[in-house]
Formats: structure tokens, sequence, C-alpha cells
């Protein structure tokens, strides 16, 4: 048996193989389900507290402009929550006070979500 006979078996099996491997059609999808109420007599959650209506709970903010920089203080029911303070230049930051009212903390921003951590693993 030669050389070239041998290459054109493997050819045929080869496309046989690819042939009777194409993928099968997906089944239909199911049908939506059945209600025994129609969706209009589904009753609604009650509505939402119209917390605009209360002004306590509205923040009060001042707005205090200086040469070099703006400052924002920014209330809700009297109490200080935090300090935005945009510099002419630069980028703005936050100033929080600390649990005694005393002291300030500094943040870049007000973003405290749960960050995962990231390690670099491979660098190329």
């Amino acid at each position: 048996m030669g050389m070239r006979t041998v290459l054109v078996a493997i050819f045929a099996i080869a496309l046989t193989a690819g042939v009777s491997a194409q993928p099968t059609p997906s089944p239909a999808p199911p049908a939506p389900p059945t209600y025994s109420k129609p969706p209009s007599a589904v009753p609604m959650p009650p509505p939402l507290p119209d917390v605009g209506a209360d002004p306590d709970l509205e923040p009060q903010i001042t707005i205090i402009r200086k040469e070099t920089e703006t400052v924002e203080e920014v209330r809700v029911n009297g109490e200080l929550r935090y300090v935005k303070v945009t510099p002419r230049i630069g980028l703005p930051y936050y100033l929080v006070p600390n649990g005694n009212g005393q002291t300030f903390l500094r943040y870049d921003s007000l973003d405290f979500g749960t960050k995962a951590p990231m390690w670099l693993l491979f660098s190329w």
C-alpha cells in the first residue's frame, strides 16, 4: 500500500467523522406559563412613602465660594454629613466628620461599597 493510498484513507475517515459530528437541532422552547388569575388581578405592593414631602429628610446644601476653592456643606436634619471641597486646580475631595464631630476624615470619593481585592498575577 502506497503512501498516497494511506493519506486518501485518512482523509476519507476524517471527512466522514466531520459529517457525523454535526450538532443536533435544539428542542423547541417551553410554552409560557398559564395563570389561574389574569395578571391584572395580582395585587400591587403599596407605594413608597413620599420622601420629598418631608423637608427634614431632604439635604440642605450650603455653597461657599472662595478664590481658591468651592466648599459645599451637606446637612440632613441639621446635622453635618459631609463637606465637598472643589479646588480651582485639582480634583475634588470630601471631608466626613469623625464619630465625635470634632475631626474630619478626608476621602477622594464617597464610594464606600465593597471592593474585591485585586492582585497582579502575571505580566509580560
